[in-house]
C-alpha cells in the first residue's frame, strides 16, 4: 500500500523545543518524511496504515499539544491565550513588587503576600509545569523545566519561611511571581515576532482564500475558489483575483503577476494563454477554464515547497540542536552544583546560596539557539519568494553561500531563445532582393519559431516578394514550397553547409541559392550578471549542447573563459562533477533538458516559467526569467546565513556569560528572568531585519 502524507494542525507549540519533542515521537513510531513547524503550527508525516492517524494524534495531544481541525477557525479559550495570562499575572504581581518600594505595613504581611503570589503560581503551574512534564516525557527537556523548577523553588522556600514564621528574609514570593510574569511577557513578545516571519506563507494562503464566478446556464453564480472543479468556466472581472489555474477562453486582460514572479510589469493575456490563480486582473475582462485546482494549482505548490523549506534545516543547525538537547540537564546541574558550593564552600548561607541556583536555572534560554536558524530561514524563503525565487530547502541556503562555481545553460538562460538574423549569404550570381522576398513568403506560411524571427528581421527589406501558390511545413526539416512560376523552394535546415556559423539554407529548384546565419539573442542584463559573479570570486561557466562556434561567441560576449560545447546530457553530468570536486557548484538551467545535471549539481537552478512549478530536479526556481533574480538569489542566501551564524553566536554568548554571572551571585533571578524573556525577542528581531536589510 502506497505511502499518504498526513497534515495536523497543532496547537500549543511555541518553540523549536516543542516541536523536537513532538518530533522524536513520530521518529520512535517509524514515520517517514515528518515535517514538525512550530511557527506555522503544523505537523506531516507519510504513513501507508491509516489507522494509526488516531493513535498518533492522542500521543501527540498527551505531550500537552491540542489537534485541531482548522487553526484559522479554532478559537483558543480566552483563559488560555499567554497574552491573558499574562495580563492576570502582571496584575498580582505589580503590588507584590511595590513592597520592595512602599513601607506600607500590609504589603509586608507574609499572608498578604502569599495569597498575591499564589493565583500567579498556579497559573505557571498550569502553563510551565505541563509543558515541562510533557517534555520531560518526550525525552527532549524544554525551557519549562527550567522555569517549572526556578519559581517552584522560591514559592515553596517562602511558603515554609510563612508557615514556620521564619521572619522576612525568608520571603521571596515576589521572586516567583516575577519570573513567571516576566517568562509570559516573553512568550506573548515571541509568539507576535515568530508570527511576522512566517508572514510570506500567509500572505500566499490569504490569495486561496477568495470567491470564483462560475459560469451556468442561468447566469453566474458565486462559489468559493476551493470548490472550483477542473474543467469550471470562470468568468474574472477587472480588479478581480483569478482564483485558479487556467487558459483564457475569450477577453483580453492586464494581469499582475508579482506575487508569483515579484515582475510588477502586468503581462497582457489573451485567448488560449494560460493564467495563474491568486493573480490580480487590473485592465479587462476575461473568461477562463480551470484547469489545476486544489493542491495542483500553482499556488499550492509555492506554498507547500515553501512549508518543506521551512522545516529542511541547514547544516549550521545541527550544532545548536545538539546543544539545545542536553542543554537543560546540564543547567539544573549547574544549578545544584552552584547552591552545593554557594551553601557548603562560603558563609552566604541557605537563602543566598537559594538565589544563586534559581537565578542561573531563569538566566539559561535553550530557546535561542532553537530560534536561531528557523526563523531566520523562514523571513529568508519569504524575502526570496516575494521576488519570484522559490528556495526548495533551508539547507540550500548554506551550500549557496559558499558557491565557487556557476555552471550556464545556454539557450533560454544566457540568451532570450528568441533568434535573429546574423548574415544572409547569396551564392555567387544570385540577387539578395529576390532572397529576401522568397525567404519572407516562404516563412511567412510557418508558425515556426525561428521563421517568426526571420519574418520579422525582414521586415522593410524584402523588396521583392515572391508569390506562392503552395508551402508546406516538413517537421524537423523546413519549408518547401512552389511560386506561381512553378519555382520549388525549400528553407531549412543546413545540414550540408561547411560553415558553422551558417545553420538555414534556402534551394530553389534543387540549386543551393543562400545559407542564412541566425543567432539566438543574449539576454540584456546577462553580461551585468557575469560580471557580478566574477566580482564577488564566483567563475562562471558555460555548459550547452549548441554549436562549439555559438558558444564560443556568446562566452566571449559576456567574459565566461570556461566554455563546454556540443555536450549530451549524460556528458553534461561529468562536466558539474569536475566542477564539485574543486568546490560547492550551482548548475542554472531551463530545467527541462538539463533535468539529470541539474540534480547532479550541489544545487540545481531552473529558470522557468510558473507552469512548470513543480519540476523536482532544481532546488530553486526562478518563476522572473529577469537574470538579475540569480543575484538576489545568491545575496539573500549568503545574508540568510549570516544572520543564523549572527542568531547562534548571540545565543551561545549569551548562556556562556550569563550562566557564570548568575552562579556566581552577580544576578538577582528576577532580573535573569527580564534578561531570559528578552534573549528569543533579541534572535527573533535580528532574524526579523532580513525582510528590510539591503542585501546588495
Amino acid at each position: 500500500m502506497a505511502e499518504q502524507l498526513v497534515e495536523l494542525n497543532v496547537k500549543g507549540m511555541h518553540c523549536n523545543n516543542c516541536a523536537m519533542s513532538i518530533h522524536k515521537l513520530l521518529e520512535k513510531k517509524g514515520l517517514d518524511n515528518i515535517l514538525v513547524s512550530f511557527a506555522s503550527e503544523e505537523v506531516k508525516f507519510s504513513t501507508a496504515d491509516q489507522s494509526l492517524v488516531p493513535g498518533i494524534i492522542t500521543d501527540i495531544e498527551n505531550l500537552g499539544f491540542h489537534v485541531v481541525d482548522d487553526i484559522a477557525t479554532h478559537k483558543t479559550p480566552f483563559y488560555d491565550k499567554v497574552e491573558n495570562k499574562f495580563i492576570f499575572c502582571a496584575a498580582f504581581t505589580a503590588p507584590l513588587l511595590l513592597h520592595m518600594v512602599l513601607s506600607w505595613h500590609l504589603l509586608h504581611h507574609p499572608m498578604v503576600q502569599l495569597l498575591l503570589c499564589l493565583p500567579v503560581f498556579l497559573v505557571g503551574c498550569l502553563h510551565f509545569g505541563k509543558s515541562a512534564y510533557s517534555s520531560l516525557k518526550g525525552g527532549v527537556p524544554n525551557m519549562d523545566v527550567l522555569i517549572f523548577i526556578g519559581s517552584s523553588s522560591a514559592f515553596i522556600y517562602s511558603l515554609v519561611g510563612t508557615i514556620q514564621n521564619l521572619g522576612e528574609q525568608y520571603l521571596f514570593y515576589e521572586t516567583c511571581a516575577t519570573i513567571i510574569t516576566l517568562v509570559l511577557l516573553g512568550n506573548v513578545l515571541e509568539k507576535r515576532s515568530v508570527n511576522q516571519t512566517t508572514s510570506a506563507v500567509k500572505d500566499l494562503m490569504k490569495f486561496q482564500q477568495v470567491s470564483a464566478n462560475r459560469v451556468i446556464k442561468d447566469g453566474i453564480e458565486v462559489i468559493s475558489a476551493k470548490d472550483v472543479l477542473s474543467g469550471d468556466v470562470l468568468l474574472v472581472n477587472e480588479g478581480g483575483q483569478v482564483p485558479v489555474d487556467g487558459e483564457v477562453l475569450s477577453g483580453d486582460a492586464s494581469v499582475n503577476e508579482a506575487m508569483i514572479t515579484g515582475e510588477s510589469i502586468p503581462v497582457q493575456k489573451k485567448k488560449y494563454d494560460t493564467v495563474i490563480g491568486g493573480t490580480i486582473v487590473q485592465e479587462g475582462n476575461i473568461k477562463i477554464m480551470a484547469t489545476k485546482v486544489g493542491s495542483n494549482s500553482t499556488l499550492a505548490q509555492i506554498i507547500d515547497l515553501m512549508k518543506k523549506a521551512q522545516a529542511a534545516k541547514p547544516p549550521v543547525q545541527k550544532l545548536g540542536d545538539k546543544v539545545a538537547s542536553i542543554f537543560v540537564p546540564v543547567v539544573i546541574l549547574i544549578a545544584l552544583l552552584t547552591f552545593v558550593i554557594t551553601y557548603f564552600a562560603t558563609d552566604a548561607g541557605l537563602q543566598r546560596s537559594m538565589m544563586h541556583a534559581i537565578a542561573v536555572l531563569v538566566i539559561s534560554c535553550p530557546c535561542a539557539m532553537g530560534l536561531a536558524t528557523p526563523t531566520a530561514v523562514m523571513v529568508g524563503l519569504g524575502r526570496a519568494a516575494k521576488n519570484g525565487i522559490l528556495i526548495k530547502g533551508g539547507d540550500t541556503i548554506e551550500a549557496v553561500a559558499n558557491t565557487k562555481y556557476v555552471i550556464f545553460d545556454k539557450t533560454g538562460t544566457l540568451t532570450t531563445g528568441k533568434f535573429c538574423i546574423k548574415d544572409i549569404k547569396a551564392e555567387p550570381g544570385q540577387d539578395i532582393e529576390s532572397i529576401r522576398g522568397a525567404i519572407t513568403a516562404i516563412e511567412e506560411r510557418s508558425n515556426h519559431p525561428i521563421a517568426k524571427s526571420l519574418v520579422k528581421g525582414l521586415i522593410g527589406l524584402s523588396k521583392q516578394k515572391v508569390i506562392l501558390k503552395s508551402a508546406v511545413e516538413e517537421k524537423g526539416l523546413g519549408m518547401r514550397a512552389e511560386d506561381v512560376e512553378g519555382n520549388n523552394y525549400f528553407l531549412g535546415t543546413a545540414k550540408l553547409s561547411t560553415d558553422n556559423d551558417y545553420n538555414i539554407s534556402l534551394y530553389k529548384n534543387q540549386v543551393l541559392v543562400a545559407q542564412i546565419a541566425i543567432e539566438d539573442t543574449i539576454k540584456p542584463d546577462a553580461a551585468d550578471l557575469i560580471a557580478a559573479l566574477i566580482k564577488t570570486g564566483i567563475k562562471p561557466v558555460l555548459l550547452s549542447g549548441d554549436k562549439a562556434s555559438r558558444c564560443t561567441s556568446v562566452a566571449k560576449t559576456l567574459g565566461i573563459t570556461d566554455v563546454h560545447a556540443e555536450k549530451l546530457p549524460e556528458e553534461k553530468l561529468s562536466v558539474v562533477n569536475i566542477y564539485r570536486k574543486k568546490g560547492k557548484t550551482i548548475m542554472i538551467g531551463d530545467g527541462i533538458n538539463d533535468a539529470p545535471a541539474l540534480t547532479q549539481a550541489d544545487v540545481g537552478v531552473s529558470m522557468n516559467d510558473a507552469s512548470h512549478i513543480a519540476i523536482q530536479s532544481a532546488k530553486v526556481i526562478l518563476l522572473n526569467t529577469d537574470l538579475k533574480s540569480v543575484v538576489t538569489f545568491l545575496q539573500i542566501s549568503r545574508h540568510t546565513l549570516l544572520t543564523i551564524k549572527q542568531n547562534l553566536f548571540w545565543a551561545f554568548a549569551y548562556n556562556i556569560i550569563a550562566i557564570p554571572v548568575a552562579a556566581l551571585g552577580f544576578l538577582n533571578p528576577m532580573v535573569g528572568a527580564l534578561a531570559m524573556a528578552f534573549s528569543d525577542v533579541i534572535v527573533i528581531g535580528n532574524s526579523l531585519r532580513l525582510k528590510v536589510k539591503k542585501v546588495d
